[in-house]
């Protein structure tokens, strides 16, 4: 079961006294949203939608045992914020992230799960690349339903393949028994790694 963690603001926008932000390693966090830090001065951009109406937003924090410490704009005191979020982005380029193929499924869906940035692998073009040569597909469906988990599909598979793919999707965005938070009820496109599109499953 996968460790649930809290990361719920402002509470835990304060810092503890003894950290030196300098040496915490900081990474991308996809948040849905609404997600509060928006308004309590996190440092975040817009993934999916407006600044007027964010759909998934990311986020930039770093973990501890029982929660996610965020970077605000108050940090600029003792850090360089666009330095931080640039490091940030390059910490999920140097994770061991490990797409496994379900065999269920013709090994034509494959999962990176339970690894608390498991979801954000979907920011690296580096890491997504593993997933169009395992599948040796051009475009890409990805699934980040909810924290720690993603999914990926190639968007030509099979019809039956495409539909268990929505299914576990659906499961994955209805199911709260780990305790992760919701992302996005969306599948993202993706060509070379990079995202080039959504597609609302509402």
């Amino acid at each position: 079961m996968a460790e649930q963690k809290i990361d719920t603001l402002p509470k835990h926008l304060e810092k503890e006294v003894s950290v030196d932000l300098k040496e915490r390693t900081f990474y991308p966090i996809i948040k849905s949203g609404d997600w509060v830090g928006i308004d309590h001065g996190a440092v975040y951009s817009i993934l999916l939608g407006s600044e007027e109406s964010p759909k998934v937003v990311i986020g930039f924090g770093y973990d501890t045992p029982d929660n996610f410490i965020f970077l605000t704009h108050q940090d600029s005191n003792e850090l360089d914020l666009n330095t931080t979020v640039q490091e940030a982005f390059t910490n999920i380029d140097a994770m061991d992230v490990t797409f496994t193929p379900s065999e269920v499924l013709d090994n034509k869906v494959l999962t990176a799960s339970g690894n608390p940035f498991s979801s954000e692998a979907i920011l690296s073009k580096k890491q997504m690349q593993k997933a169009h040569d395992i599948l040796n597909a051009k475009q890409l469906l990805v699934s980040i339903a909810r924290r720690t988990g993603l999914m990926v599909v190639g968007k030509d598979a099979p019809e039956e393949i495409l539909n268990n793919f929505i299914y576990l999707h659906n499961d994955a965005w209805r199911d709260d028994s780990y305790g992760n938070a919701v992302i996005a009820n969306v599948l993202f496109v993706l060509e070379e790694g990079e995202i080039v599109g959504s597609i609302s499953l509402e």
